[in-house]
């Protein structure tokens, strides 16, 4: 057994500072004991460098015995002694009392993430700090930091100033407006200009930050496409050379290659990290099917399509990362047209890219949009700041499990961690940013630590009420769980009408991305709360000749009273109100009467909102049939209630 110093950067000088036990993430195995060690001094601490641990298996697990006498914290790493200081830390209450106890503690996961978009909004180091101190607490162990996108570069890259003196500006202060006013950039010295960037000096000083927390931090440069900023500075990148600037880079151009290469140069002389995150997703790819260059680059490699041009790129810009002894990290499209060979998968459309990877021998990282998503609301829309869409409360980010029960250990070996995702569209202030991430990374580091089999959202919730407290007494804004309103209340009794449990006949099929519950889902008794993506909300498309056209078969002709159905409106990802609802009857599901058409004219709305469309009267049928029109955008649909 070795003894060893550790640099203590969590500040036992300040022990007194931190809530009381129990903690977050909750601890692999805690074993009480009697009395308290009244701890005076660092010098109470013991620390030691061990070659094993009984039951841990993990380099970043520990051993905390806590007696009247001392402390002493043993693990086989620097990280693991740090994580048990964390955990003495955390224990202490504010007379620096800690009840004796054995801790024995290791992380399910190897990778525990949190993911800050500071291209949207740009953020400075010293919020940037005080989220890596936050990270700390919760035993994260790595900072993904989405540095470049269409609303602004925000790294400073030497070689090719233009970066920051251009693509890092831009008309408006908020990206919404922004987005409304034309996507317009500014030189820095426009007295109008917005932005920022961090110099190489303040993002090295943050990777020293979080390397003394044990932190790795990930840098993320998008490619191919979210590139409009690169592109209106460069404009010789894009198929088109358009100075409004293009999302796509040319993957034709040799320029492109030479100007991602020449930045990744100076972005791996800052970060350290073993794996870049190159993006690489939501590429519109249109461009290149038009682009003489494309197309004379997809001929002289064979490759048959636009998805397979894509994955040239990741491939080349992979095994340039490779000879520079660096590894691959996108997003999950980057296994459209075939995966770079050592890449690792982050799974954010749902959970089938990170298990096809997995299943494929690629290390993923799961974090789906449904449960890992900060961005949406987190109660009730109408009590909430602004945010993109979606209702994501803290319970359900803490039901998410990244392991599935349906695939093997095997597979299940390859899934290396999960990651909270924090996207800063309608999140313009520091302020609005801790108040979306906290408590709910609370809910993602527990997931990322703790053993499945031990998570209890009852237990968890009491103790992210304590820390959420303790975290706004530290000057963190953070979301005041103990008022919160929680989902739609519809959603929150069953609905008891003549249609449930009834067959629905698709006339036209839903939208196969939001299917919900299948047939099932229209006359389940279920009815919809917050978010579209609650499994409970169907989905139509409103092209051409698409639209909701559905009829129900009651099984016997019944007198009917009332038909309605509510429809979500949520414009910024294009969701909106029918522009007709037409209720329909039948005896024979051949020959409909109709009821009534109900109009409406679509204009937009703030955040999100719901509307009925309803017929109320007396008539006697076996069938009703509804069919939804809209002018623009899709649909998404509620329960049918027929009384």
């Amino acid at each position: 057994m070795k003894k060893t110093k550790l640099m203590l950067l969590i500040g036992f000088a300040a022990l007194n500072s931190y809530a009381v036990n129990p903690i977050i993430p909750k601890p692999l195995n805690y074993t009480k004991a009697s009395g308290e060690l009244a701890l005076k001094s660092i010098d109470d601490v013991m620390l030691h460098i061990v070659d094993t641990i009984p039951g841990i298996s993990s380099p970043e697990g520990y051993m905390l015995k806590v007696t009247p006498d001392s402390a002493v914290v043993s693990a086989k790493s620097q990280a693991g002694l740090y994580y048990g200081l964390v955990t003495l830390k955390e224990m202490a209450d504010k007379g620096n009392r800690i009840p004796a106890c054995t801790v024995i503690d290791e992380p399910r996961f190897s990778y525990r993430g949190m993911m800050l978009d500071i291209s949207r909004h740009f953020r400075d180091k010293e919020f940037i700090k005080k989220q890596i101190d936050a990270m700390a607490r919760l035993k994260l162990n790595t900072l993904h930091l989405h540095l470049t996108d269409a609303a602004g570069w925000r790294l400073e890259i030497k070689r090719y100033p233009r970066l920051t003196e251009y693509a890092a500006w831009r008309k408006g202060n908020t990206w919404k407006e922004w987005n409304e006013n034309g996507n317009k950039y500014a030189e820095s010295t426009d007295p109008d200009a917005v932005g920022g960037f961090l110099t190489q000096d303040d993002a090295r000083e943050i990777v020293e930050y979080a390397a003394e927390r044990h932190i790795t931090v990930i840098p993320e440069i998008e490619m191919p496409s979210h590139s409009e900023e690169v592109t209106a500075a460069f404009p010789d990148l894009s198929c088109t050379h358009d100075p409004a600037g293009q999302s796509d880079f040319c993957v034709g151009n040799e320029a492109t290659f030479e100007f991602l290469e020449n930045v990744l140069n100076e972005v791996m002389d800052i970060f350290p990290s073993e794996v870049i995150h190159i993006g690489g997703d939501e590429a519109g790819k249109q461009a290149w099917k038009d682009c003489e260059l494309c197309r004379k680059r997809m001929e002289e490699n064979s490759l048959e399509n636009v998805d397979q041009l894509q994955s040239y790129l990741i491939e080349r810009i992979e095994k340039y990362l490779n000879s520079k002894g660096r590894k691959l990290l996108g997003w999950d499209e980057i296994m459209e047209g075939g995966l770079a060979p050592n890449a690792t998968v982050m799974s954010w459309r749902g959970t089938e890219g990170g298990i096809k990877a997995a299943t494929g021998g690629h290390k993923a990282i799961m974090s789906p949009g449904g449960y890992c998503y900060l961005d949406g609301y987190q109660d009730a829309p109408y009590s909430q700041p602004e945010a993109i869409g979606g209702y994501l409360p803290l319970e359900k980010v803490y039901s998410y499990n990244p392991v599935p029960d349906t695939i093997t250990p095997e597979i299940a070996d390859y899934i290396i961690g999960v990651q909270g995702n924090l996207w800063c569209e309608y999140i313009p202030t520091a302020e609005h940013a801790e108040y979306m991430l906290y408590p709910r990374m609370f809910a993602i580091a527990e997931t990322a630590w703790t053993a499945d089999s031990l998570k209890n959202y009852g237990d968890f919730r009491l103790r992210a009420e304590n820390l959420a407290a303790d975290m706004k007494s530290k000057g963190y804004n953070v979301f005041d769980i103990t008022h919160e309103i929680g989902n739609k209340p519809e959603a929150q009794r069953p609905e008891n009408h003549l249609a449930v449990g009834k067959p629905v006949k698709y006339n036209i099929p839903w939208w196969n991305r939001y299917p919900a519950g299948g047939t099932a889902t229209l006359t389940d008794g279920k009815r919809g709360g917050w978010n579209y993506n609650d499994q409970l909300w169907q989905g139509f498309l409103s092209r051409g000749d698409n639209r909701m056209d559905v009829t129900v078969d009651l099984e016997s002709i019944q007198p009917i009273k009332y038909v309605g159905v509510e429809f979500m409106q949520l414009i910024g990802p294009g969701v909106w109100f029918p522009s007709s609802v037409q209720f329909l009857i039948s005896d024979n599901g051949v020959d409909f009467t109709p009821l009534t058409t109900i109009e409406h004219e679509q204009k937009p709305t703030d955040g999100v909102s719901f509307k009925e469309y309803a017929w109320k009267g007396i008539a006697r049928a076996r069938y009703v049939r509804v069919i939804a029109k809209a002018k623009e955008g899709c649909q998404f649909a509620d329960e049918i209630i027929i009384r």
